[in-house]
């Protein structure tokens, strides 16, 4: 039988090759750049699985906490010690006056304590490096700044793996 015509044919034999040799339009690790900021979305940030490592305080005091960086692909690594700007919803953590000095950054607002907890790689723990901020919550706001990528601890408890230096605010979206 000869039901498929020699253009089906050739548009077959393309696709398998487009397919085989995996052609891309642009790389998926490398984020934009928005005047020598790395924009970083949620998309990215927690484009891969983590689980955070159990603590145990029993445990030998000298050996060091697991922080399961392992699991922190190398092209997010590479982003950290760059100049970023993320974009999610304002968790207040430590205020000064009227101002937010400390705050996570999540990627969606209902990631607190009403809704559902977030993954580990699902927030950005932002602390403005000159001054606060005034507090906007329920809407999303960029923060520009210093991007750290590394196990935070305190007292032996995993707090995050992406540390923001902010900066400044950025735009509402």
């Amino acid at each position: 039988m000869n039901f498929l015509c020699r253009p089906t044919l050739l548009l077959l034999g393309t696709l398998v090759l487009v397919l085989a040799v995996g052609v891309r339009a642009a790389d998926p690790a490398e984020p934009a750049l928005e005047n020598g900021y790395l924009r970083l979305g949620f998309d990215r940030l927690a484009s891969y699985r983590f689980v955070a490592p159990a603590y145990d305080p029993a445990a030998d005091p000298k050996k060091p906490p697991a922080t399961g960086e392992e699991q922190i692909p190398a092209s997010v690594k590479a982003w950290s010690g760059r100049k970023a700007i993320v974009t999610g919803f304002m968790l207040p953590v430590k205020m000064d006056g009227p101002l937010v000095t400390e705050f996570l950054l999540v990627k969606d607002p209902m990631m607190c304590c009403y809704g559902v907890v977030p993954n580990m790689n699902e927030w950005v723990v932002v602390k403005m490096v000159k001054g606060g901020v005034r507090p906007l919550m329920d809407t999303p706001i960029s923060f520009y700044g210093e991007l750290k990528v590394g196990a935070m601890l305190e007292n032996g408890y995993m707090t995050g793996i992406y540390l923001l230096e902010g900066e400044r605010m950025g735009d509402q979206k």
